[in-house]
């Protein structure tokens, strides 16, 4: 069977995971910060940590955030849980990225932050957010610190400028979901150094480095990747991510989307053998980013489908974290693909302020597009380990599908 997603490993990364030293994650930030011209970076154990530490490093508490109501659900826990509150904005049915004008209009004097989330790694209109932003905070006198959320998009690019440098810092997932992995992590950047040290310092003093115990755990999770994602073997692992609660035991801890809380370890520091995986895969980013946009180019070329179903947008500065297709019945489609050996994920099955804990922070809105994006959005695989054939193949069977 073929996945929906895959990490881009190689026996390069095991040989990295071992090679580990002590410098290893000031490395991995130095490389990190090199790739996408950034003033500095600094790394966490996943971005919601990343997140966290920077609303606890500039002392931001009890002011609104403004973000996507559609889109993972660990930039809210993040913001609740540092004791903020997430005022949502509805997305467009265009690319899934929130609707700007709203952002305008959600501004209030307790705004403090503002997060463009670049889903599916389309990117936002960074200009006319800046622009929002500059008019807002003269009418607020007060800064709103503007944090891109990259984890989908990492170097996306709007007008020809990554989304990256726009705004005060950028975030990033590098959990084998994301463009590029270190098994498990986060990382924050920064254009202004001086920012990124007052983090790197709050960091230093307030996460504790893993137990030994945590890495050979990573290891063994690290090994269990490579059987676990071959095309030859993925069948099984379907049918037990479909069938039974086994896999769900495993990463419940990690993948909270309706409890706010954190994962057990979010204020461990990234180990040295990730960061090292994280090396590995920097060096990989181009041709993993260059490969996925050959991929949904032929899909955009080549998919025949029914009228009622929306194929994404084509955007030649988008790195395609997904190819995310909105269709009428998901279940049915999803099955029929499945059984012609292509599995199609159910890419963000909920609209946050839906969710039991976050309802009392809706304000009385029903975020529509939110809601009907949660239920219809299947995800073709678009990962750099298929080949030509493969992608044929999907698109075919997916032509033929009534």
């Amino acid at each position: 069977m073929i996945p929906r997603l895959k990490p881009f490993f190689s026996g390069k990364e095991i040989t990295s995971f071992l090679n580990s030293g002590i410098s290893s994650v000031a490395q991995f930030e130095k490389a990190f910060a090199l790739q996408f011209h950034c003033g500095d970076a600094v790394a966490f154990p996943y971005g919601r940590s990343a997140l966290w530490a920077f609303f606890k490093t500039f002392g931001i508490e009890g002011k609104e955030i403004v973000q996507p109501a559609y889109t993972c659900s660990v930039v809210a826990h993040a913001t609740v849980l540092s004791h903020n509150i997430p005022v949502f904005v509805d997305n467009t049915l265009y690319d899934y990225n929130m609707q700007i004008d709203v952002i305008r209009n959600g501004i209030t004097p307790q705004t403090y932050a503002i997060i463009p989330t670049h889903l599916y790694g389309y990117p936002m209109d960074i200009d006319t957010i800046q622009t929002i932003v500059e008019e807002a905070e003269k009418k607020v006198g007060h800064k709103i610190w503007v944090i891109q959320d990259c984890a989908h998009s990492f170097s996306a690019d709007w007008d020809g400028r990554s989304v990256i440098n726009a705004g005060d810092c950028a975030l990033f997932g590098l959990g084998i979901s994301k463009l590029i992995s270190s098994i498990f992590g986060g990382m924050i950047t920064f254009e202004d150094p001086a920012l990124a040290r007052k983090v790197r310092a709050f960091r230093d003093a307030q996460f504790h480095s893993g137990h030994w115990l945590k890495t050979l755990k990573r290891f063994a999770y690290l090994l269990a990747l490579y059987p676990a994602f071959n095309d030859s073997f993925y069948g099984l692992v379907y049918w037990l991510q479909e069938n039974t609660p086994f896999l769900n035991r495993l990463t419940k801890a990690f993948h909270l989307d309706e409890e706010i809380r954190f994962p057990p370890d979010y204020l461990d520091c990234m180990l040295p053998s990730e960061a090292e995986v994280g090396i590995a895969q920097l060096g990989k980013y181009d041709a993993i980013v260059h490969r996925r946009r050959q991929i949904a180019r032929s899909y955009h070329e080549n998919l025949k489908v029914p009228d009622e179903w929306v194929l994404p947008p084509w955007v030649a500065g988008a790195t395609y974290s997904h190819y995310a297709i909105r269709v009428p019945e998901r279940e049915p489609i999803i099955d029929k693909l499945a059984s012609h050996g292509i599995q199609a994920g159910r890419v963000i099955e909920y609209s946050i302020p839906h969710l039991k804990g976050y309802r009392s922070f809706a304000s009385g809105s029903d975020f529509p597009n939110a809601y009907l994006c949660s239920q219809s959005m299947i995800n073709l695989p678009v990962h750099p380990s298929l080949n030509d054939g493969q992608v044929e193949r999907i698109i075919e069977t997916v032509n033929t599908l009534e």
